[in-house]
């Protein structure tokens, strides 16, 4: 992507997570200043495209859970990214093809990509807004949500790889009981978030110090900090752990070392 090709309300002098993330899954829609911000994180911590990666199959397992065993059929995704293969909706509607899905995200790029290239099953719906995680009274009150969404039926909240971009002072904990205080009991929450608890302390103070200069506000979390935001839910089995142990498919020895992903995780319901 070039300076030229470059779609209005985008600054391509910023580096922003979704490019960024989109760079470490291999894709091609990103700047200079994403692969940059990328791989400065990724001189402090090298398997950071691996940890994308298994990321993106525990939300691949997670939806065909929900959608299927425990019968969810609305899902809320904030922080979309930029669409790859095995989407919320193409998991959920290979299951369930009425499935409703609402994608949320704030980089102009991602939308662009979502409304050209996530098209609903005819029997289910989905739906593309353009706001930030740190306004939920936006999402919330957008019309898009509003007319996808039934908002007095279950809902599964995903907040994959977007906790950790919100930092201690815009409320992170706020922002998530303001989500969850908007669905009925029976939802979901789930999340993933970045962590240092596998890191040395060394390993620690260096990857926090590449965060600061990626350009890229970010905050690691252990792991009583990111079982904070479950408060009061009832977590399902595993309950907190790496996004490598929660019901894996392959066997142990297949599986990549939970030190080299560094990445927390936890599906819980509304009781």
């Amino acid at each position: 992507m070039d300076a030229e090709r470059v779609p209005p309300g985008i600054d391509p002098t910023k580096a922003h997570p979704s490019r960024r993330y989109n760079y470490w899954l291999g894709g091609k829609d990103n700047f200079a200043v994403d692969r940059e911000s990328a791989e400065m994180v990724a001189s402090a911590f090298p398997t950071v495209g691996l940890a994308a990666r298994e990321n993106r199959a525990f939300m691949r397992r997670v939806v065909g859970h929900l959608a299927g065993e425990a019968g969810i059929g609305q899902f809320l995704d904030i922080g979309t990214g930029l669409p790859s293969a095995g989407n919320v909706h193409e998991i959920a509607q290979a299951i369930d093809p009425s499935a409703r899905i609402v994608y949320v995200d704030n980089d102009p790029i991602v939308l662009v990509h979502a409304r050209a290239l996530l098209t609903s099953e005819p029997a289910g719906r989905t739906a593309y807004i353009d706001a930030d995680l740190r306004d939920p009274e936006k999402i919330l009150a957008h019309r898009e949500l509003r007319d996808t969404l039934d908002l007095s039926r279950p809902v599964a909240l995903m907040l994959v790889a977007t906790m950790h971009f919100i930092t201690d002072d815009h409320d992170p904990y706020g922002i998530v009981r303001r989500l969850l205080g908007a669905l009925p009991s029976g939802s979901f929450l789930v999340m993933t978030h970045a962590t240092g608890d596998y890191l040395t302390p060394e390993e620690y103070a260096v990857n926090v110090e590449a965060n600061e200069r990626s350009g890229v506000p970010f905050r690691l979390r252990g792991h009583e900090e990111f079982a904070r935001f479950f408060d009061g839910l009832d977590l399902l089995p595993p309950g907190v752990g790496s996004v490598v142990e929660w019901r894996p498919e392959e066997p142990a020895a297949d599986r990549p070392a939970v030190e080299d992903v560094s990445m927390l995780c936890a599906v819980a319901r509304v009781p």
